[in-house]
């Protein structure tokens, strides 16, 4: 599943720019698998770069298993009360997505 929007990264930056709208972070890419560190480090980069009053998308590697696990006590950690997040599904190659909704 790529939904719309989506903005993959070759470099350690996911994005140069506060997204003034909803948008997906492609956090499943070859070296995302590798790092689980990379996602949560982009994850929290992605949400900080998405304006009040819009969401982003996490997309997951599947490999690190349900982002409950590893990744929303990383996001509650940094955001606190700024975010409200919903696990929305498992894409069938077996990517995970988390949207949140930045207040």
């Amino acid at each position: 599943m790529q939904p719309s929007g989506m903005v993959t990264s070759d470099d350690a930056s996911l994005t140069d720019h506060v997204h003034e709208n909803s948008w997906s972070a492609n956090l499943e890419t070859p070296d995302h698998a590798e790092d689980r560190q990379l996602v949560t480090e982009q994850a929290v980069e992605a949400v900080a770069k998405t304006a009040s009053g819009h969401h982003v998308n996490l997309v997951t590697h599947g490999d690190h298993g349900h982002p409950e696990s590893y990744l929303y006590a990383v996001l509650d950690e940094r955001f606190d009360e700024r975010i409200d997040y919903e696990y929305v599904e498992q894409c069938g190659c077996g990517g995970h997505v988390t949207r949140v909704h930045v207040h």
